[in-house]
């Protein structure tokens, strides 16, 4: 055949699938969880590494990596930190006895505790010294509600999960009762478990504000709108980020045909997209923007995509620093 009869290469790119992503508002830090990044931030700036955590400052690996990059050694207990060297509380909350280990070995210390979650531990305390017995609803194990126990004496404070768990409550000796929330529970789920105590107990009272936490409440509106027309929901944050998971739970209780929880884009399965014509993508109250720009990256990658902001607020609050860094 004659060269001249040849056609030329195709260099047409391949056509893209649309794909219209819905980015949800609010996403991603709360003031609570900028706080306590700022915390180890500026304690490493001001007194040098290392500077030590007790326990992860917030549930995301992206965020604890960076952070050790810079000098934060992560630890378990105080046990495990020299007596020369800052320590940095969680923004989960302690239980008492570790300032008070803190102190008794004058260790200088500065508590990233959410101011909102220590709220919660003052309605606890002032409904004990008001002789109530308290039920909290929260799920076992997570260091809000291991810090929340640790605020009373043992016996104090009743934990309740499920409605099943309220229905099965017994009033301990006749005491009257008093009732308080971890701050990232899922709105519906609580409001359910509340229902159910106050069926069994008339007279529990409303905390003066709610203790679910106003970025949770947010967070899990706006993927409420994204579920209603989004046929896949991707939240960006850790899985042992209760406010993450939750907002997975809340978008396929919402409408969504699927949601997932990812770290970050490498965890993306495309798969997931398949039959999809409209992906919400949103965050957890301790992802960083970063890893969510992360994903639509990815998705722009396989995909012509159409990005759509979601109607809803930006948020304002923001927390003061402990005065030890800001002195």
């Amino acid at each position: 055949m004659d060269a001249t009869t040849l056609s030329p290469a195709s260099t047409t790119a391949p056509t893209l699938r649309p794909l219209t992503v819905r980015m949800a508002t609010p996403r991603g830090f709360c003031a609570g969880v900028d706080r306590a990044i700022q915390i180890v931030e500026r304690a490493i700036e001001k007194f040098g590494a290392p500077v030590y955590v007790r326990h992860e400052i917030v549930h995301n690996k992206h965020v604890v990596d960076r952070l050790k990059g810079l000098g934060a050694v992560f630890v378990k207990e105080l046990d495990q930190c020299p007596d020369d060297r800052p320590v940095v509380f969680s923004a989960h909350g302690v239980p008492k006895s570790v300032p008070a280990t803190a102190r008794s070995r004058e260790l200088l210390f500065l508590d990233a505790t959410c101011p909102l979650v220590s709220k919660v531990h003052v309605e606890a305390e002032r409904h004990h010294a008001n002789g109530k017995h308290i039920i909290l609803i929260g799920h076992a194990g997570h260091p809000e509600v291991v810090g929340t126990l640790g605020q009373l004496p043992e016996g104090a404070i009743s934990l309740v999960e499920t409605v099943e768990d309220a229905e099965a409550f017994q009033r301990p000796g006749g005491q009257r009762l008093a009732y308080a929330t971890q701050t990232t529970l899922s709105l519906d789920d609580t409001a359910e478990i509340v229902a159910a105590l106050k069926r069994r107990f008339p007279e529990l009272p409303d905390p003066h504000k709610e203790d679910i936490c106003y970025a949770t409440t947010n967070r899990q509106e706006a993927v409420k709108r994204l579920a209603d027309g989004s046929d896949l929901v991707l939240v960006v944050g850790s899985k042992n980020s209760s406010n993450s998971v939750r907002l997975v739970e809340v978008a396929l209780k919402a409408g969504a045909r699927d949601a997932r929880l990812l770290d970050d884009a490498s965890q993306l399965d495309w798969g997931w997209l398949d039959g999809v014509s409209t992906v919400g993508v949103t965050a957890g109250a301790s992802a960083p923007e970063p890893l969510v720009q992360g994903v639509v990256d990815a998705l722009r990658s396989r995909f012509d995509v159409t990005l759509a902001d979601d109607p809803g607020e930006p948020e304002t609050v923001t927390f003061k620093l402990p005065r030890a860094l800001t002195a």
